[in-house]
């Protein structure tokens, strides 16, 4: 039982943000392939659904993702703990809104419910939003105690 307490999956808090950037830009890295790939072979046209999905990327960003790493951030800044386990850079909400993103995306992909120009458009937006969560995620791990000091004891909402 020493030995199993002795190895704990425990990361510093800073190293969490890190993580997170990390997986939200291979996210995005992987969704911005599909998007970009679908739109330029199956229209002329590219550069009006590539304008959509970067007017879809500001609102979508702003009103979903930009809270989600402002949510994320402050929980992880304000933990009592100094280091936290190496997956708590979300938490279990945000784990299954992730799941919930992927199976719900390679099902419509699957299914050929929604047409492929559009799918593809939407995961512009999609991509984008994840690549600036990424980069957000990145500014704080970088940022840390400018981050610690304008989040502490704030509460997550």
């Amino acid at each position: 039982m020493d030995t199993v307490n002795k190895i704990k999956l425990t990361v510093p808090k800073r190293i969490l943000f890190f993580e997170a950037a990390f997986i939200w830009g291979f996210a995005a890295s992987r969704i911005l392939k599909i998007g970009f790939t679908g739109v330029y072979t199956i229209t002329k046209f590219y550069w009006i659904n590539i304008l959509i999905g970067l007017i879809g990327f500001y609102f979508f960003y702003k009103n979903v993702f930009y809270k989600m790493y402002l949510k994320h951030t402050k929980r992880i800044v304000n933990s009592e703990q100094d280091r936290l386990f190496v997956l708590s850079f979300f938490d279990i909400k945000g784990f299954a809104i992730m799941t919930f993103m992927i199976a719900f995306g390679i099902t419509l992909r699957k299914l050929n419910f929604v047409p492929l120009l559009y799918l593809a458009t939407f995961y512009i937006t999609l991509g984008l939003s994840l690549f600036s969560a990424a980069l957000s995620f990145l500014y704080s791990g970088v940022k840390y105690e400018y981050m610690k000091v304008k989040y502490c004891n704030e509460k997550v909402s």
